[in-house]
């Protein structure tokens, strides 16, 4: 065919045609019809039989997306990854086909065609099929912007779980609006008017770098100081991962570069293209002797001493095999509480450098979590911002709770986040938007970030702020009217007084001289409301402190972000509690002020016991749906949004957990009810060291129908030195006493003699009569009905393997808090 061409009829021809030799296909389309899918079901299966990586995008916006077609695309194969991306009421229309062959050759087909029989054959529509060599940088570009768009936070993965929470939405929907499908497309033309005049609307393109004059020479800070000590030990210790936490305002970006130098060749893997480019900048004033190079959808140079990259090009497995496993000595994850997230994982699984270092800010990923298995349980250095502001590294804070008079509780809640129609309606009222701008006016300073939970929302309140003749921007993906870097520089400047966005600034841009923050959305996620308020914290010449003006109403969770203003012997109990009401005990440089109705609220939250179980049992369902499947106990601990030990603490274990929330099935309910006193055993028994768990572990091994099988100390020895030792972290934590480092050679008959000594013999003591030790034999009393064996094996292994993680986990981060105690 011709480079580029027009398709006005049977675009399925083209399409055909390509995917019979294609190794990837990538699809976005606004909605996907079943008809749709079942025409494209056999090429799309015959790909991924050959090995094809095959993608589908679509989205949920007015409801069009059919469940069954969901439900078809599942049927296909389960190789195949499907994601919706959720609008939240704003359009989303995008039809884009792009087909690769494995010698870089490939087609974009992108114009009106969505994934339905008649968009696809007989239907009046018009698109252009480029072939890669003709417009190369734009293929590459489209490539890139359908990955960002593929695992941007909107989207969530289709599987049974979110295809039936979709299923319900789509037919309560349309039981709302009887005509929809009739007029949809007329609803679809009305969209596309609010484009803007230009026709068109182009991602944001300009990049925001650091202004520097000269590359002069530069050395660590304090806190940079301290994490390459950490470091430095970790090198020694043997350790080839580590994960460093430090707040946002700290320089980690600038940490990562000291630490590279010692390296050859540098992987910086990123998600936002801000990042990339700050970063390189920042390694090149340290190491200005080295090449550095971008690679992404625009640029390729991977050949440079330093490659920044951007994630979702090295996700696309023509790009990672282009690089050798053993490449780079060195890789830098930023960001890396989102490590877990399929597009980084399968570089790291790919990749194989000499050290992997991961950065963050996020401090509530400081239990490891989702993070903690990547970096073999070696964190080696942490600060939250509430100790980066006590030493005088990030400046202090002035919070104002404001009461918001919204009763949340008639606002529907969709699993993780507000209905948006239901919560547009009070948000955008004049009365709302007088109180904002009255608690603003009462508490500002200079320059405001204003963070709304919709871009409707950000324009009503930069239009209201307007009318009252303040500077005011709405800044979005879809601002035409300025870029991102113009409105900073504005803001800056103090030509723009307040900028209102949505999650612009959440993570990768700085602007230190912000010093107010505006809060006016409820407070769905700790993770984006710690990097928010991170924004606000940089130091800046003349800037004394950061004002935090914050909305509070009876929203889910509003309690709970208290604690991220306490010192570290708060936070401990979560709050100091002064004249019956709960308020954070903060710095001594900072202040914590709210109104009365604010603290009666906060108070009242507190007290109620049953919003913890909602909350447990909300983060158990988000993750279920996430996973598509009842999560097991150590996915909920790993991925999961609220410290796993309070399922325990609340339900006594986690089947019981379970068995509370209705997620048993009728077999599984008699077997919990027989064997309960056994779970909550297993979970409640102590561990100072990880023994019990290791003699548990081996008899699981045996399979279900022989771990209760009795076992002698001498049998169990070989599994358990091999364990311990097998895993430097192990050894040094559980392994490395005066007297265990003596058995770090096997001796069958000592080890054997500690375990008698220890996990069996108090095991045995401490369980009420359940795990007995006599004669040599550790064994356990009591009695399985058969057909509760295998339900209960599951159960047991499932706590046996969460509770060795927890462990080390926590086992692990102690020993990094006690040397960072020894060295102050």
């Amino acid at each position: 065919m011709t480079k580029i061409k027009l398709i006005t009829e049977h675009v399925i021809d083209e399409l055909m045609i390509e995917m019979e030799t294609a190794s990837s296909i990538y699809i976005m389309t606004s909605f996907v019809m079943e008809s749709g899918v079942l025409l494209l079901e056999h090429p799309l299966k015959q790909a991924l039989k050959r090995g094809a990586e095959v993608k589908l995008l679509a989205g949920d916006y007015l409801y069009v997306t059919q469940p069954e077609g969901l439900r078809a695309c599942l049927a296909i194969d389960e190789r195949m990854e499907v994601r919706l991306w959720r609008s939240q009421g704003v359009s989303f229309h995008p039809k884009a086909y792009l087909i690769q062959r494995r010698n870089g050759e490939g087609i974009l087909i992108v114009g009106s065609s969505n994934l339905s029989r008649s968009a696809l054959t007989y239907g009046v529509e018009w698109n252009l099929a480029m072939r890669a060599g003709a417009e190369p940088i734009t293929y590459q570009l489209a490539l890139d912007q359908f990955m960002k768009a593929f695992y941007h936070p909107h989207t969530i993965p289709v599987n049974l779980e979110t295809v039936q929470q979709y299923e319900k939405e789509y037919e309560d929907y349309h039981q709302s609006h009887p005509y929809l499908i009739r007029t949809w497309t007329e609803q679809e033309a009305k969209d596309l008017m609010y484009i803007g005049k230009s026709g068109e609307v182009s991602e944001e393109r300009e990049r925001i770098q650091e202004v520097t004059t000269a590359y002069l020479p530069i050395s660590p800070r304090p806190a940079q100081r301290y994490a390459l000590e950490e470091l430095e030990k970790t090198l020694e210790e043997g350790y080839n991962k580590a994960m460093v936490v430090m707040a946002t305002g700290l320089g980690k970006t600038y940490l990562a570069g000291f630490f590279g130098q010692r390296f050859n060749r540098i992987l910086f893997v990123a998600h936002r293209e801000e990042i990339l480019l700050q970063a390189q900048t920042s390694f090149h004033r340290i190491m200005p002797e080295r090449s550095f190079g971008i690679y992404n959808g625009n640029q390729k140079a991977g050949d440079s001493d330093c490659v920044f990259a951007s994630i979702y090009t090295l996700a696309m497995k023509q790009h990672r095999e282009k690089f050798s496993p053993q490449a780079f000595d060195l890789i830098i994850v930023d960001e890396f509480h989102h490590a877990a997230a399929p597009t980084y994982q399968r570089i790291l699984d790919y990749f194989q450098p000499a050290f992997l270092l991961g950065i963050t800010a996020t401090p509530d990923r400081l239990d490891g979590k989702d993070v903690y298995a990547l970096c073999d349980g070696n964190i080696a250095y942490q600060i939250h911002f509430i100790e980066a502001i006590q030493k005088g590294w990030l400046a202090p804070f002035h919070y104002y709770g404001v009461y918001d008079e919204t009763d949340y509780s008639q606002i529907t809640w969709l699993g993780t986040r507000y209905a948006e129609e239901e919560l547009l309606a009070v948000q955008l009222k004049q009365e709302m938007a007088e109180k904002i701008y009255t608690a603003w006016e009462k508490y500002k300073q200079t320059r405001t970030l204003g963070f709304c939970s919709s871009i409707q929302q950000a324009n009503f309140l930069a239009e209201y702020f307007r009318r009252m003749g303040i500077n005011a921007l709405s800044l979005h993906s879809r601002t035409l009217e300025m870029s991102r870097a113009k409105a900073i520089q504005y803001l800056n400047e103090e030509k723009l007084a307040v900028i209102f966005t949505v999650d612009l600034f959440n993570e990768g841009v700085d602007i230190p001289s912000v010093d107010t923050l505006l809060f006016v959305r409820p407070t769905e996620s700790l993770t984006v409301f710690t990097q928010q308020v991170g924004r606000g914290l940089r130091l800046h010449e003349g800037k004394e402190f950061c004002t935090i003006i914050d909305l509070i109403g009876n929203y889910r969770n509003a309690d709970l972000k208290l604690s991220l203003f306490a010192t570290e012997d708060d936070r401990s109990h979560k709050y100091s509690t002064s004249r019956g009401h709960i308020e954070p005990k903060v710095p001594d440089n900072c202040t914590w002020e709210a109104d009365l109705r604010v603290i009666n609220l906060l108070t009242e939250l507190a007290r109620k016991k049953q919003p913890r179980k909602e909350n447990l049992r909300d983060a158990y369902f988000q993750l279920k749906q996430e996973l598509g499947r009842r999560p097991i106990y150590l996915e909920l601990h790993l991925q999961g949004d609220i410290n796993s030990r309070e399922y325990r603490q609340e339900f006594k274990s986690y089947v019981g957990f379970l068995y509370w929330a209705g997620e048993l099935d009728d077999r599984e309910i008699e077997a919990f009810k027989r064997v309960e006193p056994w779970l909550r055993e297993t979970e409640s028994t102590g561990m100072a060291k990880s023994y019990k768990m290791i003699v548990l572990l081996y008899m699981l091994e045996k399979g279900h129908d022989h771990w209760m099988d009795p076992v002698t100390p001498e049998e169990v020895a070989p599994f358990f030195h091999s364990y311990l030792t097998e895993k430097e972290y192990r050894k040094k934590i559980d392994f490395s006493d005066a007297s265990s480092r003596k058995l770090w050679d096997y001796d069958e008959s000592k080890i054997a003699r500690l375990i008698a000594d220890m996990p069996m013999t108090k095991w045995s003591g401490s369980s009420k009569g359940l795990v007995t030790f006599e004669d040599g034999q550790f064994k356990f009393n009591f009695d399985l009905v058969p057909e509760d064996r295998e339900i209960v094996y599951q159960w047991t292994k499932e706590i046996c393997m969460y509770r060795l993680h927890e462990h080390f986990e926590r086992k692990g981060n102690n020993q990094t808090q006690k040397r960072k105690m020894v060295e102050l």
